[in-house]
């Protein structure tokens, strides 16, 4: 890691065209003074308020700030929380901060003392530590592109992102550009027309499905490659699917997802290019046939129901013992449970990302070539056609949560260029088909010995023996045809907590 005196150590290296020049904080004591009674210090992992006139306070609250144990002068704010400080022209030094008014909402704050002696060199060096403790290897003051859905979820969007996030993102002084999607496909337009120089990230406040649209729009630029890892996709949760927020920012509250987002490290995505007649698109998320498919797209009348309806419809397969015949053939990465559970473990293992050290590829590269062909190509020759007369349920998935409580792929990781593949039969006891249900809520899918878990890098899946029935490609419908699949290991960027994992109970 660099020295703090160092030009920004912590400046995104991947964002070479952004360039600040940060304050000298080379010995700057980690304590300042404000005032005669109160001092400011950077503490392990969170900033110590000492002040004495927190003893008038009748409270075990002041200024939104948890007091520290029994010295009631005495209270602290994590750096995580903390957005922004600055001084003012007054003469104030002014920290800006995330305060938790509970467990799932965080509001702006702003604690301020009047500094005794301005020393203008002293002062901005300590902001500077302070900052660097905050922000570590994360972006500051992201320059974001916001795009609202107010047609998705329950059409609150943007009076969630009025008051849950916009609020967040000025305090922490990122750089606004707020733009409502007007009709189906908007996203898509607007990812395609997109100016990636003037923005880092792209935020949707939306479900999975305006991220979905936006990868999309980004494969169809002349600049595809470059644009995918120039600008990394976050969502901010405001729809009924919320799978991204829940995997990379580990909430589907809208204002800590905010929060997650400003801190959020860049982390490479693997994203999977789906191929169905003569078309080809991205997927982020998960291609689906069978059970998981048939209550995803097959409940949309019930969708007053909320996640209630995903188990219903589950639950009435389940009982009807539905089948789903098909012909499949995959590529295997890793064929068992075992050898799933020692990768996972190594890579869990490793520490916490500190950049993105991808090089942006050369402008007017478009998306990569497609290693094993099309639909429409022949099957590859290492590739084995079988026959699954008695499927229930095909589901590959690129993140490990689906839903709040559906964590079917537990060993699934950002970018290790493979598809979580779930297949079970459809023809087994009912109640081993809802013993396995309850599994996933109970963290215990993945042992289930129903339950056959692969790593693959490519399928081919193909229909059969039905005249009609449901496709979901990211919770979308496609047409209820053939089609083949392959993993384009980090193509596409994101935000993420960690920088190489995702904010789910592993294996």
């Amino acid at each position: 890691m660099s020295s703090i005196g160092e030009d920004d150590p912590f400046k995104d290296p991947s964002l070479a065209d952004v360039s600040t020049t940060q304050p000298d904080a080379t010995n700057v004591p980690p304590t300042l003074a404000v005032g005669r009674n109160a001092s400011l210090t950077l503490g392990t992992d969170s900033l110590i308020v000492l002040d004495e006139e927190l003893l008038e306070s009748k409270g075990v609250q002041c200024c939104g700030v948890g007091l520290a144990g029994k010295n009631k002068t005495t209270r602290s704010i994590p750096f995580y929380n903390i957005l922004w400080a600055e001084t003012s022209e007054d003469g104030e030094i002014i920290i800006h901060y995330a305060h938790a008014v509970s467990k799932k909402v965080v509001r702006p704050a702003i604690i301020s003392y009047t500094l005794d002696k301005p020393d203008s060199n002293l002062t901005e060096g300590w902001i500077e530590r302070l900052l660097g403790r905050a922000y570590g290897a994360s972006q500051r003051q992201k320059r974001i592109k916001v795009l609202v859905n107010p047609f998705g979820g329950q059409g609150g969007a943007q009076k969630m992102y009025h008051k849950h996030i916009a609020p967040i993102f000025a305090a922490a002084r990122c750089d606004l550009d707020m733009e409502k999607t007007q009709y189906n496909g908007h996203g898509v337009d607007i990812a395609r027309n997109l100016d990636i120089e003037a923005y880092d990230v792209v935020a949707c406040c939306s479900g999975d499905g305006i991220p979905h649209e936006v990868w999309n729009g980004m494969s169809q630029r002349e600049d595809a490659a470059r644009a995918l890892v120039k600008i990394a996709l976050a969502q901010l949760p405001c729809g009924s699917g919320n799978a991204m927020s829940l995997n990379f920012n580990g909430t589907g509250s809208p204002s800590l997802a905010a929060l997650a987002v400003i801190k959020g490290l860049r982390t490479p995505l693997d994203l999977i290019s789906v191929t169905q007649g003569d078309r080809r698109a991205l997927s982020f998320l998960s291609q689906a046939v069978g059970i998981v498919a048939d209550c995803d797209i097959g409940t949309e009348h019930l969708r007053w129901m909320g996640a209630a309806r995903f188990t219903c419809g589950a639950l009435l397969r389940i009982l009807t013992k539905a089948v789903y015949p098909a012909d499949i053939a995959v590529k295997v990465e890793h064929a068992n449970k075992a050898a799933i559970r020692e990768m996972y473990r190594i890579e869990s293992a490793k520490p916490p990302r500190s950049d993105d050290d991808r090089q942006l590829p050369p402008a007017g590269t478009g998306l990569p070539t497609l290693q094993y062909g099309t639909i429409n190509d022949p099957l590859p020759p290492s590739w084995e056609l079988i026959p699954h007369d008695m499927l229930g349920n095909f589901y590959a998935g690129n993140l490990a949560y689906m839903s709040p409580d559906a964590n079917f792929f537990p060993a699934s990781l950002p970018s290790d260029g493979c598809l979580d593949l779930v297949r079970i039969r459809g023809d087994i006891a009912r109640h081993t088909g809802l013993k396995i249900l309850l599994s996933v809520a109970e963290h215990t899918f993945f042992d289930q010995p129903e339950v056959d878990y692969q790593k693959i890098s490519a399928f081919r899946i193909i229909p059969k023996n039905q005249k009609d029935g449901y496709i979901s490609i990211d919770g979308e419908r496609v047409p209820f045809e053939p089609f083949q699949a392959e993993v384009h290991k980090g193509l596409g960027t994101v935000l993420s907590k960690s920088g190489h994992l995702f904010e789910a109970k592993g294996v």
